[in-house]
Order: C-alpha cells, then sequence, then structure tokens
C-alpha cells in the first residue's frame, strides 16, 4: 500500500535565534567562508515568540540543536552531525509542529538550511528548554538541564559606543535566511554532554539573528 504524503497547511513562526561555537569572533561561517579552525560544533537556539502551523499555536516554545561540522557549511563539507531537543511544554500537535518546521519538513528557509546541511542526526528528545534573550541584546542565554548550556554578551570595545550593538546587515551566510539583522556576541559558556557531543569552553563567537518564515513555499 502507498502512503500519501502529509498535506502541509499554511504555517508562520518568527522569534529569537543564537548560537555559541568554537570559531573566533566573528564567526567565518556567518560570511560564507570556512570556520577559523577547519571544523565547528556548537549549539544553536531558537525562541518562537509568535507561530502557528495551521490551526495550533505556538507561541513561547523553544528549540535547540547540537551540531558539528568539518569545511565551508556553505560549501563543500564533510562528518556533520546534529540532534534536537524539543520543549517540553509542547503538546502533541505542537511538537509535530516542531518537528514538520525546523526539520524542515514544511518547507521554506529550515528546508533549504536542513538541504544544505545534510548532516546525521544523532537523535531527538523532549526536554525542558530555558532560554532569555535582553530586550536590548545586551545578552542570552539557554540551557537543558545537565545536557547544554550557552550564554553570551553583547560584544564591544574602545570605540563601540555605551549601550550600541555590534551588528551586521546582509550576512552572506546568515544562518537564519536572508533580510535579517546579526548581532554579535562573545560567549560567557557553552558547555555540552549529550548525544555523543562533548565541550566545555568559553570566550569564542556567539551571534544573534530573528527569524521569520513562512510556509509551506
Amino acid at each position: 500500500m502507498t502512503g500519501t504524503a502529509p498535506t502541509i497547511p499554511s504555517w508562520h513562526v518568527s522569534g529569537d535565534w543564537f548560537d555559541t561555537c568554537r570559531c573566533d569572533v566573528p564567526c567565518p561561517c556567518s560570511f560564507a567562508q570556512p570556520p577559523t579552525y577547519g571544523e565547528c560544533d556548537g549549539v544553536l537556539a531558537w525562541h518562537v515568540r509568535e507561530g502557528r502551523y495551521g490551526d495550533v499555536r505556538l507561541d513561547g516554545l523553544n528549540v535547540l540543536m547540537v551540531a558539528s561540522f568539518v569545511g565551508n557549511i556553505w560549501a563543500e563539507h564533510s562528518d556533520a552531525y546534529g540532534a534536537v531537543f524539543l520543549d517540553e511544554r509542547a503538546d502533541d500537535g505542537q511538537r509535530e509542529a516542531l518537528q514538520m518546521i525546523f526539520g524542515g519538513q514544511a518547507g521554506s528557509w529550515p528546508q533549504q538550511m536542513f538541504t544544505m546541511f545534510a548532516g546525521e542526526m544523532k537523535g531527538m528528545d523532549v526536554a525542558s528548554i530555558a532560554f532569555e534573550v535582553d530586550d536590548d541584546l545586551g545578552s542570552w542565554r539557554v540551557s537543558v538541564p545537565d545536557k547544554v548550556e550557552a550564554g553570551a554578551t553583547a560584544l564591544t570595545g574602545p570605540t563601540t559606543p555605551e549601550g550600541a550593538r555590534v551588528q551586521t546587515t546582509n550576512l552572506p551566510g546568515s544562518e537564519t535566511g536572508p533580510g535579517q539583522v546579526a548581532t554579535w556576541g562573545r560567549s560567557t559558556t557553552d558547555r555540552v554532554d549529550a548525544f555523543g557531543f562533548q565541550w566545555s569552553r568559553e570566550g569564542q563567537s556567539s551571534k544573534h539573528i530573528p527569524f521569520d518564515w513562512s510556509g509551506p513555499d
């Protein structure tokens, strides 16, 4: 018996994304260049401020991914691996919607990103994900108890005006797609012990970029 593909409803999600990674500041991957040390691993976290998948509301839910790869993620690369945590507060319908959207099956930018990543998924789990972003983008942080802790403060320097943010427009390798403004930071913590990924460091690259996606087109 031949199965039929599920019908993808109209959907839209917008919110905050950030990462912490191995690269020096600024992460070359965001400029579509090879990572600082030829390979990269890090934490990627999404917070849905407003979202719907058909009639399913997704406001306030979080998704977290740990990932690694060798080479230029936007060009030739290998040894790509990932694992995902979904927000434990999501009910069955919301969880399915998050999997469809952030797994790339519902189209739009996530589909392009996951097709390009072409990595082996080491697993998926449901967990308590605490996600925070300061209103002034002074810092951002995410955690999964006993497994992931990542955070950063906004990048500053001797010529940065007080309270100003170091930002980039039209990034050639924007992880959330074109048209968004990246705010650069430096990690204060980046620790992972999950799905076979393990590292602990601080002081490396981080950036916050909003996301705004609609599908299924």
